[in-house]
């Protein structure tokens, strides 16, 4: 394990609390497959759930590129960064991060399935808020068709002396 690594078992808990943060500064994570040509490619998911330490998911609506990609190579690597103006604004005041600014998850793509009543009513909950835009409608509104991501390594991002409190 290189001083980058994280464990995903143990450390579970503030990956999942890094990616709401996440989530909440930027809608969306990225998503890094290759393609058949070996050409790097990311994509914007901004529907990825985290659930049991290991597993996840995300609604696979408008993506063109990234199931292409995995029917020939299913590794991907997804990226998380808390992009909160004040949480920046404030390490950057103190010259250190309070906590980990980003993470990388290495995994695997699974089939595409249809999303379970349950899995919809999760992501319904996080885009609540939105339902009255029209914006929610065009993206949001019918999620049916998961996929589904298997992480077998974490990573957390380094940023110079800012981040030398968790190495």
């Amino acid at each position: 394990m290189s001083e980058l690594d994280m464990d995903i078992e143990t450390d579970w808990s503030e990956i999942k609390s890094l990616f709401k943060c996440s989530f909440k500064s930027s809608f969306h994570y990225a998503i890094a497959s290759v393609t058949d040509d070996g050409e790097p490619h990311i994509t914007p998911i901004g529907s990825l759930i985290l659930a049991e330490p290991g597993k996840g998911y995300y609604f696979e609506k408008f993506t063109k590129r990234l199931p292409n990609n995995a029917r020939t190579q299913p590794k991907v690597c997804v990226l998380a960064v808390n992009g909160g103006m004040w949480y920046w604004l404030k390490s950057l005041i103190k010259g250190e991060f309070g906590s980990r600014p980003a993470v990388r998850l290495y995994g695997t793509l699974g089939a595409l399935r249809d999303a379970t009543d349950a899995e919809q009513a999760r992501f319904q909950r996080r885009v609540k808020s939105t339902r009255f835009t029209r914006g929610y409608k065009l993206l949001w509104k019918d999620m049916s068709k998961v996929r589904e991501i298997e992480f077998d390594k974490v990573e957390q991002v380094k940023i110079g002396a800012m981040t030398k409190r968790f190495f």
